[in-house]
């Protein structure tokens, strides 16, 4: 549907205005434009180029991304509790630079101007200027003290060095350094292309999440005890952002809105799925998509109340569910009976003591801290 829009001193008219150039910006302007609307997009920096890695298992993209975005396939990722688990389920790397690329803009009108004022319906420029339109708000979340966090640290070897390592979706043995009672970390290994491999320190959740540098060192630490010797001169990669703080709903996009999953922190992929229906005015999130939206926040509580100790044990205990039990809690958004199923199996099989912590802190009652993670971190 097509809605028209009024200039906003500038000469600009839009049917649809997107605030916001990351990924889901970006890819919901995309798609406007390849369905014949007229976008006009919003960015103070629309030209600058994205460095993060993004990843995403290969059945949750949509067939209109090019194949040249994907960097790199993993057939069957290991994952690592205290013990191994192989993934039934290919996993890919995106190519950034192609990916955005591939997201093109022609055809777009481009203000680059900050959005200071962003209703459904207009959206005010730092500037000064406005525009009436349909208006959807991609801009990210902001960092705030009392949001749990994911960080990352990584550096970027050639194929060579990193050949002892197997492609990792996530790593928690015991060998980076930390001490039993900090919040925990684990390694993510995964190819780049053919010639370079990313090996990456990861908290998956804090509040606070574990600083860059500590990361570092840990990282640092257990690739000396894997005999991989880094010269010091490696690319670096560093993360940091929110897992908390999206409101699903129609006017906002991308981790704004609700499609960054709360307990893993992947988006990407939810928001390429979605751009489609999104730009067709389809209402994406149903009744079942908001549970299941809740319910993944709720096992980001359950997350940050364990004692880092057991989360290695944990995520044994996740990695040993059946692969359709898995692929309902981390992909999707609106397979609420699966999710449920995933859930509720996952409380069944955790010893007792673990399930103590996990129950109350999924329904959202305050669970007394352990270790240094602070009482804060048990509240949502």
């Amino acid at each position: 549907m097509r809605i028209p829009a009024r200039p906003h001193g500038r000469g600009v008219t839009a049917d649809l205005v997107v605030c916001g150039l990351g990924p889901a910006g970006r890819a919901l302007a995309h798609r406007g434009l390849a369905h014949g609307l007229a976008v006009t997009v919003i960015d103070p920096a629309p030209q600058r180029r994205w460095t993060a890695t993004y990843a995403a298992w290969a059945d949750e993209l949509p067939d209109w991304l090019p194949p040249e975005a994907i960097a790199a396939t993993v057939p069957r990722p290991m994952a690592w509790g205290t013990r191994a688990h192989q993934l039934d389920r290919r996993y890919v790397v995106l190519n950034t630079a192609r990916l955005q690329t591939s997201l093109s803009l022609s055809g777009a009108q481009i203000i680059a101007d900050h959005a200071v004022e962003v209703s459904p319906r207009r959206v005010t420029v730092a500037s000064g200027g406005s525009l009436a339109a349909r208006v959807i708000d991609a801009r990210g979340l902001t960092r705030s003290p009392t949001r749990a966090e994911q960080t990352a640290y990584g550096v970027i070897v050639n194929a060579e060095r990193g050949a002892g390592l197997d492609p990792l979706f996530m790593d928690w043995r015991a060998d980076n350094g930390a001490q039993p009672d900090e919040t925990p970390s684990f390694l993510y290994a995964v190819p780049l292309d053919d010639e370079r491999m990313l090996l990456e320190e990861t908290c998956l959740a804090g509040r606070p999440a574990v600083t860059g540098s500590r990361l570092r060192m840990r990282l640092h630490h257990r690739l000396r005890a894997r005999g991989v010797r880094l010269t010091g001169a490696e690319p670096v990669e560093q993360v940091r952002f929110p897992l908390q703080g999206g409101h699903p709903g129609p006017h906002r996009f991308g981790a704004a809105g609700g499609f960054l999953h709360p307990a893993t922190g992947y988006s990407v992929a939810a928001a390429l799925a979605a751009a489609d229906a999104v730009v067709a005015g389809q209402d994406v999130w149903t009744p079942a998509a908001r549970i299941v939206h809740y319910l993944r926040s709720a096992g980001l509580r359950a997350l940050l109340a364990l004692p880092p100790a057991d989360l290695p044990l944990f995520f044994d205990m996740f990695f040993e569910l059946p692969a359709a039990a898995q692929h309902a809690y981390l992909s999707g958004r609106t397979d609420l009976t699966g999710t449920v199923d995933a859930m509720r199996t996952l409380f069944s099989v955790l010893p007792w003591r673990l399930r103590r912590r996990v129950g109350p802190a999924t329904l959202g009652i305050p669970v007394p801290s352990r270790g240094r993670r602070g009482s804060a971190m048990m509240e949502q």
